[in-house]
Formats: structure tokens, sequence, C-alpha cells
């Protein structure tokens, strides 16, 4: 089992979960939650990651498996540390689809 993380000064964090219909992967944020990983709240005070992950897990109506992953400030918003994380955002790799086909339609639309 993975050690838990918890957000310090050095060390923030965003909240990550499962779509409980869709499955996708998503993000909270000032909103709810967000398929858009730039848009997470990026929490660097433990307590407030604490309770907002509380709050995350009371939402079993619409997320599964909500969890605090360690994050950096990016310019365009949070980024994550770990390549686990960058490759969930990603999405699905089986082939493209969601995300991934989005991201394609939009990249071939430039």
């Amino acid at each position: 089992m993975s050690k838990a993380f918890t957000p310090t000064a050095n060390k923030p964090g965003v909240i990550t979960a499962n779509d409980l219909r869709e499955g996708f992967n998503v993000w909270m944020c000032e909103d709810g939650w967000t398929p858009d990983p730039r848009k997470a709240t990026l929490y660097e005070d433990e307590a407030i990651a604490e309770l907002a992950l509380l709050q995350a897990i009371g939402q079993a109506d619409r997320v599964v498996g909500p969890y605090i992953v360690e994050a950096k400030r990016g310019p365009n918003g949070p980024e994550p540390v770990h390549f686990r994380e960058a490759f969930r955002q990603r999405g699905p790799s089986n082939y493209f689809h969601g995300i991934q086909a989005e991201q394609q339609a939009e990249a071939s639309n430039v």
C-alpha cells in the first residue's frame, strides 16, 4: 500500500477521484469537480486539505476513491509531481476516447 500524502508548505496537493457515472478522473475545484486538472484547487495547508478530503469522501453519489496527491504550481494551474498522476491526467490508455479524443480533436483544429 502506498504511503498517504500529507501536504506541507513545501509539498502542496490536489484532491482527485473518479467520476462515479463516467469513470473519468476528476479533480476537486472551487465549484465541485472538474475533468481539467489545471482547474483543481491546490491545497497548501494540511488541515484545509484534510477537511476538503472529508467533504470529497462525503460525495459518494458523485465520486469514488478520492485522495490527496502531491502537486506543484504551474503556469496554467496545478501540475502533477509523480509520473503516475501525470499518466492519470491523460485518461484511459487503451485507445483515444474521452479526454484523449477531445485533446486530439483540439490539436487537429489548431
